[in-house]
């Protein structure tokens, strides 16, 4: 071979080698939410952590603001929009019916805990029937325990609240405040300043976190219940495609970096911003009170219906003995470290 064909074979094979080195999958990442919120940051280290463990084969693309409203993020990310997103299971209503079981008021006080215990219910229960059929779940979580607040007057009975006006942000919180006779409207978290500033609603029900992660200064007053008013269930998902499309090395990566993996990250980041929050609203001059067992009473008389109501919901869509599952994941959730 001359000095001329060792050359030529030499560039090729670099250019070879090269264009190897250089492939990888780019994830397309929305969110609907500011990038300081838990939400962001806590995808945006995952996504981190995806491509360190992926050693560079696989990034993400985090997007300057999100592709679809909260409501339209599973779609979008089905239909490949988006290739990673999360959204609110109770955005779109009686669309999911087991992952109610994550909505219940008084589960728990940590996001963690409730978070990865729910992991392990859905892996164990939900997963098997497609409960997110369409995307790839990666985990599911919640936030902190929900919280009422309120601009102008505290609310320290069922009566009170009956007398104002709330945001809500969908899910069993919706069917529980209709039974509780509260006029609630159901919007998305990013709607709640213009939506208290402007008075159109005394208060909203809450985590913690969120009188810090959307500026609500004008909340003066906070009733706590144990274990949370209520909760959200979140997923974390993939476009399916995209995840199908994967060499088997990365879709182990994937798969390690999900489940309880990515679950407890978002748990320990909700509590983490939710204890700032508790900080900041000291600060803020806000009120909090404990809600005592005449109104966590009234709420529990309520609730027992809609757990029944939800366990027949649930049978109808496959899931065996609900009211079992449920006692499960409220005793997974004492487990969690």
């Amino acid at each position: 071979m001359n000095a001329r064909s060792l050359s030529r074979t030499l560039l090729f094979a670099t250019a070879l080698s090269g264009g190897v080195a250089s492939a990888q999958t780019v994830f397309t990442v929305s969110s609907w939410v500011p990038p300081a919120h838990t939400l962001s940051t806590v995808q945006k280290n995952w996504c981190d952590l995806l491509e360190k463990e992926s050693a560079g084969r696989m990034k993400c693309n985090i997007l300057p603001k999100g592709v679809a409203a909260a409501p339209g993020t599973f779609d979008a990310v089905r239909d490949g929009l988006a290739d990673i997103s999360y959204t609110v299971d109770g955005y779109t209503p009686g669309r999911f019916i087991n992952t109610q079981v994550a909505e219940f008021p008084f589960l728990g006080n940590s996001a963690t805990a409730t978070s990865v215990a729910y992991q392990r219910i859905y892996s164990k229960y939900f997963a098997p029937l497609g409960e997110h059929r369409g995307v790839k779940a990666l985990a599911v979580f919640t936030h902190g325990p929900g919280i009422i607040f309120t601009t102008k007057q505290p609310v320290a009975s069922a009566a009170d609240a009956a007398k104002l006006k709330f945001r809500i942000g969908g899910g069993n919180i919706n069917e529980l405040s209709k039974a509780m006779g509260w006029n609630t409207t159901l919007k998305p978290a990013p709607e709640s300043f213009e939506m208290l500033s402007t008075g159109v609603m005394d208060g909203t029900f809450f985590p913690d976190e969120s009188v810090a992660s959307f500026k609500l200064s004008m909340v003066r007053h906070a009733t706590t219940f144990p274990g949370g008013l209520y909760n959200t269930s979140f997923v974390f998902m993939m476009n399916q495609a995209k995840y199908n499309a994967l060499s088997p090395q990365d879709k182990a990566v994937v798969d390690k970096l999900s489940g309880e993996t990515a679950a407890r990250m978002f748990g320990e980041g909700w509590d983490k911003v939710d204890a700032a929050s508790r900080e900041l609203q000291k600060t803020q001059g806000v009120t909090r009170i404990v809600a005592d067992k005449a109104f966590v009473k009234a709420v529990m008389d309520k609730q027992d219906y809609l757990e029944t109501k939800w366990a027949a919901s649930a049978q109808v869509k496959g899931l065996q003995n609900p009211k079992a599952v449920l006692a499960e994941f409220r005793a997974e959730i004492a487990k969690v470290k």
